[in-house]
């Protein structure tokens, strides 16, 4: 084999052994404190600063600047986490991506072997998953560095090349061509740390008096900047396929970076000063790993510190590059239990069918506790909200279709006929609340975009109604799960209590409403808040009428419900 292609498969058995050191030592990570991060995330983003903190240690841990992205890009397109909070984090995950390049820069190769040894000892003795992660991590990262130690030796003859060298005189010359090279590198790869890795080794090869490096820091910082141009692809190829505020989300990271290259490439000289105060001193060969590190790092800081301000700015930015809004997401929720297969078995289609409704009842009642939740006028609430009512009204449609056909199966006996025909009214009743639910919330909604605000008594009275609504439709629910008719005549005795509160919190409001405490435009949407939970009650009445009217949910012998299990249909362990 001559000696080019020895270089270049080498070069390519370097990058894919570091590649995929970075990769595994990524997953461990993530799979040892994903979660952990994900938590993070979620609470360090009630501000920029914190955001970008967040960002910055999640990045930084993970060592992966495209697993945060992506986790951002999910959460904004969830509703989780705002726009502005997910370009917060993007700025931060810049900084954090830095680490790796800072730890590029360690000469270890005395160490890599027993790295790796220990590692695989550590992954093949342990037993615990957490153990085997953190085994797979060490492991990961001495293949990671083997890969730099072979891309580095394979590149060693390269130096000497009249060829390489012209080229890189040529990348001195000319910034713009470096950007291109870099940022070509890094879509190629899918790895602006990999792209990053190799070029430390590129730079550590010596030039002719075995002292500079064969390109120099000047030479290095505009490939880096491409690098920086180039790793923004995975952003915008995660935001495929979601909202219009992931797509927004992943823009700023494309815009932040190519902003940021585009100032950087025009001072790549007094930046290249700056970066040599600020490292170690010594031959250049042997601490441009270093410079290019701490170039990297004080790229995406200094860009960090100038876009947190203007964050507003970059909000309005990619809102202008992608207006408009999102459309509700149509989501799918599919039935847990509901099997056609079974419509012939009266029985075990009745028990299928009393499960799903109870699945349903089940989505309902956390739809409520957010719907309570937005209360407070929390975007994310509302946003929440239609999510879970569409899920609702989803599944319902779902369970009316199938009790329609095992209504016309002609399988069922009279009896069964009534039970199946009082579980669909107890279902349409679900339904109707989840609408009334729905009316109070877009109220809510109303008040608060015009620019109003329910004073602080108005939201605690309204909190007190939720709360009953609330119970009054758990309680009527579990009547009909278990057949109760004690728990269902309590629900009609205490339906007065929010009769009685929705006549004494009016009062109250008009009382405010004289002393100038709440706005006296506010009265016809307080009233139908309170007229929407009172209607709300009604529907869980009805529901627990027909537990006095013997409607229950249907249950199995245990042998039916083995059946059913060995079908691999799910069977939950009804409540004692």
């Amino acid at each position: 084999m001559n000696e080019i292609m020895t270089t270049v498969f080498g070069l390519a058995g370097g990058l894919a052994m570091f590649l995929f050191g970075m990769n595994s030592m990524s997953d461990a990570l993530q799979k040892a404190a994903g979660e952990r991060m994900k938590q993070i995330l979620s609470f360090l983003t009630k501000n920029p600063i914190m955001g970008a903190l967040a960002g910055a240690l999640v990045t930084a841990v993970l060592q992966s600047s495209s697993a945060t992205t992506v986790m951002v890009i999910g959460f904004v397109s969830a509703g989780l986490m705002t726009l502005p909070q997910g370009i917060s984090v993007i700025f931060g995950a810049n900084i954090g991506t830095t680490m790796t390049a800072q730890l590029m820069a360690f000469k270890i190769s005395d160490y890599i072997y027993p790295i790796i040894f220990i590692g695989f000892l550590v992954y093949f003795i342990a037993k615990s998953e957490k153990a085997k992660n953190i085994g797979m991590v060490i492991f990961s990262f001495g293949l990671l560095f083997e890969g730099i130690e072979i891309m580095g030796s394979v590149m060693k003859p390269l130096a000497g090349s009249a060829v390489f060298t012209d080229l890189m005189g040529r990348v001195s010359e000319i910034p713009a061509l470096g950007v291109v090279l870099g940022a070509v590198m890094t879509l190629v790869v899918q790895s602006s740390s990999a792209t990053i890795a190799v070029l430390q080794n590129f730079a550590s090869q010596p030039a002719a008096d075995g002292v500079t490096s064969v390109i120099g820091l000047a030479g290095a910082i505009p490939i880096l900047l491409g690098d920086n141009i180039g790793t923004t692809i995975t952003a915008l190829l995660a935001s495929i396929g979601q909202s219009k505020a992931a797509k927004r989300t992943a823009i700023s990271h494309s815009i932040f970076n190519i902003t940021g290259s585009i100032v950087f490439a025009c001072l790549i000289r007094p930046f290249a000063a700056f970066i040599t105060y600020i490292s170690p001193s010594g031959n250049e060969v042997d601490v441009i790993a270093r410079q290019i590190a701490n170039a990297h790092t004080c790229f995406n800081i200094v860009c960090t510190l100038i876009w947190l301000p203007l964050l507003p700015v970059m909000v309005k930015l990619v809102t202008t590059i992608i207006p408009g809004k999102d459309k509700l997401p149509q989501t799918d929720c599919k039935p847990k239990f509901l099997d056609e297969k079974l419509l012939d078995q009266p029985v075990a289609a009745m028990y299928l069918l009393s499960q799903e409704i109870g699945h349903c009842a089940d989505m309902a009642s956390d739809m409520l506790n957010t719907a309570k939740a937005a209360l407070h006028g929390k975007a994310e609430d509302f946003h929440t909200y239609e999510v879970e009512s569409n899920q609702v009204r989803n599944l319902r449609n779902d369970i009316n279709d199938y009790t329609a056909k095992l209504l016309s199966s002609g399988v069922l006996t009279e009896s069964q006929s009534e039970q199946t025909a009082g579980l669909l009214y107890v279902s349409n009743n679900i339904d109707r609340m989840t609408e009334y639910s729905q009316r109070v919330t877009q109220t809510v909604q109303q008040v608060y975009q015009s620019g109003r605000k329910l004073s602080a008594s108005a939201e605690q009275e309204l909190n007190e109604c939720y709360d009953t609504a609330h119970d009054l439709f758990d309680r009527a629910v579990d009547s009909v799960r278990y057949g109760d008719a004690d728990m269902a005549q309590q629900v009609l005795a205490d339906k007065k209590k929010l009769r009685k509160a929705q006549k004494r919190f009016n009062k109250a409001h008009m009382a405010r409403v004289k002393t100038g405490k709440c706005e006296a435009n506010l009265t016809a949407d307080f009233s139908a808040i309170l007229y929407g939970l009172e209607r709300m009650v009604d529907n869980s009445v009805n529901i627990a009428e027909e537990t006095l009217d013997s409607i229950h949910f249907v249950e199995l012998e245990p042998a039916q419900m083995e059946a059913l299990s060995n079908r691999g249909i799910p069977v939950p362990v009804p409540a004692q």
